[in-house]
């Protein structure tokens, strides 16, 4: 069956654009669960202080993986039925990480759940597909901002859940919620089934042909990825922040996360703003607003004001956010057959240089403090602003 989605579905519901945010933000926060609980978890399971952080790097692993090898498949077989097969993949690794009684079996485990949350990478462009041209912006904004809080949220859930009732009842919880999710995707969630012929080899290895052949992607990619490596940056740095300059604990933190993902909701009006054609001054608004939110959360750690940095961490967020949305807005106006693909490179590379960013972050705040950290995240975003004004040439022009 072939059917063209933006004809079959110019009115995506908001119900199903609602659930799509919801099931990119429960997927994806897979990612961050056991980030902040592994001096819990290790001595648990028998793992060694050394090998505690693998469960990190493993977990980031997976995801990277998937990235490259199931993301490209949206071009090839009905999309819906690659999210729901990536979610049951999901609640099996919640489940086995759960269940852990020793490393091995907790982080190969932590590498399904890696693997199995970039089902969240096909929701996003399958969300493009579906939306109606002159709404697309908006949509995918939408469904980012679900995304963005279910990266931001999860730390602090993860936090609270594992005070009250242990880090088992995390996974546990959230493989109930994945499959509640994935029965809410299957009623309400509309198939999308591409035109694309080609062999699952041939998908992989035009997936990063896509940033060769189209300068579009390439540049929307190293802008992002440098977004991306700040956003790790603050968000690796700031809590140590909190914790020597304002001195709170894991509550205290755990509230500043919270109110920081406010920046979320700026992902729909930075669709909303791409619709009407407005990505180039868009994306320049967030690309030195990056770089001020720094300077100015540099100036109010100094000054002592926790809310002045709380406010700056939702201006680093909405920037970040006012990016991405319309980067994905080109790279999906492109090909609508290679959304894909294109989206697999894109966020590949994004992925792989942005994580670059918690090393920078903890390295800079251990040589100099916030000070050294802000700075340096003020520079990343000075020097992907200055990319954008010098070699950008019409590349993040309205489609």
């Amino acid at each position: 069956m072939t059917t063209d989605p933006a004809l079959a579905h110019p009115n995506l519901g908001r119900p199903a654009i609602l659930l799509m945010a919801l099931a990119c933000g429960v997927i994806v926060a897979n990612l961050y669960y056991a980030q902040t609980l592994i001096d819990v978890i290790g001595p648990e399971i028998g793992m060694s202080a050394a090998m505690a952080g693998l469960i990190t790097t493993l977990t980031q692993l997976g995801y990277g993986l998937g990235l490259f090898l199931i993301v490209p498949v949206a071009d090839l077989f009905e999309n819906r039925r690659i999210v729901l097969g990536s979610i049951i993949v999901t609640v099996i690794a919640c489940l086995a990480v759960a269940a852990s009684q020793g490393p091995t079996s907790f982080l190969v485990a932590s590498i399904l759940t890696g693997v199995g949350a970039t089902g969240a990478q096909v929701l996003v462009p399958l969300a493009s597909h579906l939306a109606a041209p002159e709404r697309q912006g908006r949509v995918v904004g939408t469904v980012m901002s679900g995304l963005l809080f279910g990266i931001m949220l999860a730390r602090p859930v993860a936090n609270f859940l594992a005070g009250s009732f242990g880090w088992r009842s995390i996974f546990i919880l959230s493989a109930i919620a994945m499959a509640l999710i994935g029965v809410a995707l299957l009623l309400l969630c509309p198939q999308r089934h591409p035109r694309g012929a080609m062999r699952y080899s041939q998908a992989l290895a035009s997936t990063f042909s896509q940033l060769r052949q189209h300068r579009v992607v390439r540049m929307r990619a190293f802008y992002q990825s440098m977004m991306f490596a700040a956003f790790n940056l603050f968000w690796t740095a700031a809590p140590l922040a909190l914790i020597r300059e304002f001195h709170l604990g894991h509550a205290g933190i755990g509230a500043f996360a919270l109110a920081g993902a406010g920046g979320a909701l700026v992902a729909p009006v930075a669709g909303w703003l791409a619709d009407r054609r407005l990505t180039r001054p868009t994306s320049l608004v967030g690309l030195a607003g990056l770089s001020v939110g720094f300077l100015l959360a540099d100036w109010t750690v100094a000054a002592g004001s926790l809310i002045g940095f709380t406010i700056m961490a939702v201006l680093i967020d909405a920037a970040v956010q006012l990016s991405q949305i319309t980067g994905q807005k080109l790279i999906f106006s492109i090909d609508p057959e290679a959304r894909g693909r294109i989206n697999a490179a894109y966020m590949t590379v994004m992925f792989v240089v942005g994580a670059l960013g918690s090393v920078i972050g903890s390295a800079t705040y251990e040589a100099g403090g916030w000070s050294a950290s802000a700075l340096a995240g003020a520079a990343i975003g000075g020097i992907a602003t200055l990319g954008f004004l010098l070699f950008d040439r019409g590349a993040s022009a309205p489609r």
